[in-house]
């Protein structure tokens, strides 16, 4: 094997959750930010002015701050990913959260002073050398500053968010790392499947019979600790249903759409040219049930290979996926491949198959360092070499913004995932482009449909819930037998009934729920989706060097709204059905695609 299937922490604080370095580093931001926030506090804009030298000073501090506490967070997230069993990592985890909680009451300090500026003494600060590629930052500053509540308020709310709401979060973890999954296999070992373990199978397993298996013990596991999971998540909603009422927003989706930087119209345009659009990817989930002998799909086929004849689907060792997606990158421009290259051969990626690490995969970054770190479960199947490729973009998004400010990287969820799906879209497009036969490419482009039917379907209820579990929440606590209904209701109605079981306790195993620093981790991850096929279109149709363009873009993700990157970069309306609906139709391609040589196997 040429490439580590783990990870380098150590170069970052050796030791793990036992590091010196790693408590020395926290106890330095510990005492700097009193420092910090005394400074802030005593900071008065109308002496400063014209030059704003101290305003200068704080900011590069402010800057300093936020860049050692993720590098921590980062690093202590890594550690409880690989072994959920770590406590002594849920400890530090909340030690780093309370340190980002006094840099918050700091912030705030900062954004009330600044919006205290007279806006004549404003435009010209912002005009100035040291402030104006911060400008559209700034101005952020200004806006979240106008809905503060008093300093001491918001220093109140800071301090009880650490243990009444990211508490919460942490919870959460902590509750899923007591999830086993009892499996017998078909030799009759018997085993323990983690989490993660269980998840890849469940979806994965070419065998229905082990996927209905696994689905039955998975259902019982989250539903053990239901009533917990469901407190947990009520609680996390009620806070922050709390903070909103106090913060004067008119409903639960007004920070979400404020931090994703878009407006309502956007984000209702686009589900409704989804809604529109649905048939094609409904006709995608009855042909594949009709491959599989059933009349429907049950909630664990949607993900399943489609294997036909003696075909199998192709696996790949963890060295060919890496060759595969670095040949591909390459294809499209070099400074991708160089960049994904290197992050292997660094050691950048955990993707060991074991035992006693959490579900999914992710990308975190380490801004001290000028370095990410990536997490998964590779086992082999065109999926997770997808996932490979998904993460690999994410921190690809972050190498080309290291000579940014870092206000202006700190871009929303929606663009991030953008880079990421772009990335998977260069390997899945490869991989059904090159099939060597019409099995093979039914199989791949099988792969590539399920990623749509997730998008336009999986996350429409995931949203749906979201927003019927917010409105019973304002009225009061939900429980778990009622969020279970409402997710049920939800997956029918985004799947329009298409499939013969649903997964009610989805909103127990989904960690996205439970996420405290993004509301509706669910919505970025279509618009992403869609917003890359429309990069993907326009890389295909300009010659010359596309590559300067993409990074270009990349690198306005975090100083300006989604509406006017995507009129700058692409030059087109998100706010109206046409820009959507070129996504859709790229997809419903490959479905007509998918349906006609599937024809002769039904």
């Amino acid at each position: 094997m040429k490439y580590s299937l783990t990870w380098d922490l150590d170069s970052f604080f050796e030791g793990g959750s036992s590091s010196p370095a790693l408590q020395e580093k926290i106890q330095s931001i510990q005492d700097g930010l009193k420092d910090f926030e005394s400074a802030a506090t005593a900071w008065d804009p109308e002496q400063d002015k014209p030059d704003y030298p101290v305003f200068q000073d704080l900011l590069h501090q402010e800057e300093l701050y936020a860049k050692a506490l993720m590098q921590c967070n980062s690093f202590i997230t890594g550690v409880q990913s690989a072994d959920v069993s770590d406590l002594d990592a849920s400890a530090i985890h909340a030690r780093i959260i309370q340190l980002y909680s006094k840099l918050t009451i700091i912030q705030t300090t900062l954004k009330k002073k600044v919006t205290a500026v007279k806006e004549s003494d404003w435009e010209l600060l912002v005009e100035k050398p040291a402030f104006s590629p911060l400008a559209f930052a700034l101005s952020e500053w200004r806006q979240q500053g106008s809905r503060l509540l008093s300093d001491k308020e918001e220093a109140l709310l800071a301090t009880l968010r650490v243990d009444g709401f990211n508490g919460w979060s942490a919870h959460y973890d902590t509750l899923v790392s007591f999830i086993k999954i009892p499996f017998e296999e078909v030799d009759g070992t018997f085993s323990e499947l983690s989490a993660g373990q269980a998840m890849n199978r469940m979806y994965a397993d070419p065998d229905p019979s082990v996927r209905k298996k696994i689905f039955v013990e998975w259902e019982k596991a989250w539903g053990s600790l239901a009533p917990a999971f469901a407190d947990t998540l009520n609680h996390l909603q009620g806070f922050r249903l709390a903070d909103f009422e106090a913060h004067q927003d008119e409903d639960f989706l007004v920070e979400p759409l404020r931090y994703n930087r878009i407006k309502r119209e956007t984000l209702d345009t686009m589900w409704q040219a989804i809604s529109a659009n649905k048939q094609p990817f409904l006709s995608f989930l009855d042909r594949k049930a009709a491959l599989m002998g059933k009349d429907r799909l049950a909630w664990y086929d949607v993900d399943a290979p489609v294997s036909l004849g003696s075909f199998q689907s192709k696996t790949f060792s963890f060295d060919e996926a890496v060759d595969y997606i670095i040949e591909h990158f390459a294809s499209f421009g070099p400074k991708l491949a160089d960049f994904s290259l290197d992050a292997v051969k660094n050691r950048w990626i955990e993707a060991e198959n074991r035992s006693g690490k959490r579900p999914g995969g992710y990308c975190e970054d380490y801004p001290e360092s000028k370095e990410s770190r990536i997490f998964m479960t590779f086992t082999g199947s065109a999926s997770d070499m997808s996932t490979l490729a998904h993460e690999l973009g994410h921190a690809f998004h972050s190498h080309v913004m290291r000579d940014l400010p870092d206000l202006n990287t700190r871009y929303a969820m929606n663009v991030a995932e953008t880079a990421s799906t772009f990335a998977e879209t260069i390997i899945s497009a490869a991989t059904v482009r090159e099939a060597s036969s019409d099995v093979e490419k039914i199989s791949l482009l099988n792969t590539k449909l399920e990623n749509a039917t997730a998008m336009f379907l999986n996350i429409h209820a995931r949203y749906l819930f979201e927003k019927s579990f917010y409105t019973e929440r304002m009225n009061g606590f939900v429980t778990a037998d009622r969020l279970s209904g409402l997710m049920e209701a939800a997956q029918k109605e985004a799947y329009q009934g298409a499939l013969s079981d649903y997964h009610p306790l989805f909103w127990a195993s989904k960690l996205h729920f439970f996420i405290d620093d993004v509301p509706f981790y669910n919505f970025p991850y279509t618009f992403g989706f869609l917003f890359s096929l429309g990069i993907y279109a326009q890389s295909m149709k300009q010659t010359g060097n596309f590559e300067e363009t993409y990074i270009s873009l990349l690198r306005d993700t975090g100083s300006m709204t989604t509406e006017d990157l995507v009129m700058k970069h692409l030059g087109a309306d998100i706010t109206q059905p046409d820009f959507w609906n070129q996504g859709l139709e790229i997809m419903a391609g490959d479905v007509e695609e998918f349906l006609r040589l599937t024809e002769k196997y039904i």
